[in-house]
């Protein structure tokens, strides 16, 4: 496995057209004078407990309880009443933001994630309940990634919330939108999870985890999505799976796919994690406790269904050949 070219313990601020991106340890310190006081912070009681300053600064503070995007921001709507929205949390609060600012603009959205989802980098998210489809997407225009916060969750969830990192490594560069800088930064991404999850499992590298899913968030950000995060979402949507558990299940089996169509450049994201990237997937799964759709409630019968509303989403595009639902059943049925 090749050296990463970059240092995950490094501190930096990029300047990224109008988005300001801080990285490192201790960089929520400086998320105070950037913000400001009175903005509406939406959070979770996890998140919200690690950084009380942002709280007690919040003009108002909104629990954003599991569920989806759509309806959670279609209930907030009405009691949003600044022009920033900071979002303290994992991608589900992230993309809550995105969407209430989406919906009554302008307003900004500061992202500080709790998780490696990578939502703070990329304007990818489900619009508010009743507002329009072709409604412009916002994008966060603060990202305040601080180590100590994104990589903060335990040993198993950190895992699923990798192989969701690298499933934006490794189908970003596939689609029609790819070029060579979201390309390189894929692989530097797979180098870094490769390098954090080389440690002991219970005691992974996590300066090296938020790097490397920050990057992988802006891969996907700069390509979009296609078959993997496709199938990982109709899983979520519509068999009740957690995001992470979906992602870190059906990785292995989405790699294979996306090896079929483009087999030179998965063999780069290998050399990039030193080992067969779907080796490196199946093991990520067994850390996260997530191994098969079957462990996780999914049945054979079901499999027909999830094929079907997985064929509507016209993501699926973005990763040529576009799979059909003869091959979305496979590729499930191959993770059952």
């Amino acid at each position: 496995m090749t050296a990463p070219a970059v240092d995950p313990g490094s501190t930096f601020r990029w300047q990224d057209g109008e988005r300001l991106v801080l990285f490192g340890r201790g960089t929520l310190a400086e998320a105070g004078p950037l913000l400001g006081t009175g903005y509406d912070l939406l959070t979770t009681p996890r998140a919200a407990a690690a950084a009380p300053a942002l709280v007690a600064s919040a003009g108002r503070v909104h629990e954003v309880a599991p569920g989806r995007v759509d309806e959670l921001a279609g209930e907030l709507r009405p009691t949003i009443g600044s022009e920033l929205l900071v979002a303290l949390g994992g991608g589900r609060v992230i993309d809550v933001a995105k969407a209430l600012a989406a919906a009554d603009p302008p307003r900004r959205v500061a992202a500080i994630p709790t998780t490696l989802s990578g939502a703070e980098m990329t304007a990818i998210h489900r619009h508010a309940a009743g507002v329009p489809l072709d409604t412009p997407r916002v994008r966060p225009a603060i990202v305040v990634n601080d180590p100590v916060l994104s990589a903060s969750q335990p040993p198993a969830d950190l895992a699923a919330s990798a192989a969701n990192a690298l499933g934006h490594a490794a189908e970003g560069p596939l689609t029609p939108l790819s070029s060579p800088v979201p390309a390189l930064a894929a692989l530097e991404a797979a180098r870094l999870l490769a390098r954090a999850m080389a440690s002991e499992p219970e005691r992974p590298d996590r300066d090296a985890l938020a790097l490397g899913s920050l990057l992988a968030g802006y891969v996907i950000g700069s390509t979009g999505y296609g078959l993997h995060h496709v199938l990982s979402q109709t899983l979520v949507r519509f068999a009740g799976l957690g995001h992470g558990q979906a992602n870190a299940i059906m990785l292995p089996h989405t790699i294979a796919a996306l090896a079929r169509r483009a087999p030179e450049r998965i063999a780069l994201l290998g050399d990039a994690l030193g080992e067969d990237p779907s080796a490196f997937a199946s093991r990520l799964g067994v850390l996260a406790g997530a191994r098969s759709l079957g462990e996780a409630g999914v049945t054979e019968p079901a499999l027909a269904g999830l094929a079907e509303q997985a064929a509507t989403r016209p993501e699926l595009q973005m990763t040529p050949p576009a799979a059909d639902r003869e091959e979305l059943v496979e590729i499930l049925r191959a993770a059952l």
